[in-house]
């Protein structure tokens, strides 16, 4: 099963030109498939490459790994902090920035 390279793929995205290099999928038989199925799930998990699976020839199926979402930078400190006294009425004080 040899893999295809495509070469770089270009989107334009307003002014800016990406140069994207995509993987070509694996492809294999679903004949196949029923020998392999337990490799071929451990490939994928520790690889993150796609498995097509083909029957005649012809694609039918994607195996393709489960990403997990990364944690939002926003809000992870909720519950965590807490506000003593009043943050939003202005100060007696005067700045060195106001001279």
């Amino acid at each position: 099963m040899a893999r295809r390279y495509r070469g770089p793929r270009l989107t334009r995205h307003r002014d800016l030109v990406t140069i994207m290099v995509m993987k070509a999928a694996r492809t294999m038989k679903a004949s196949e498939l029923q020998t392999k199925c337990l490799a071929v799930m451990d490939t994928v998990a520790r690889t993150g490459d796609s498995v097509i699976l083909t029957k005649r020839g012809k694609p039918v199926a994607k195996i393709c790994p489960i990403t997990q979402p990364q944690p939002s930078v926003f809000g992870f400190m909720k519950g965590r902090i807490e506000i003593l006294g009043d943050i939003i009425s202005p100060i007696d004080v005067e700045w060195d920035a106001e001279k």
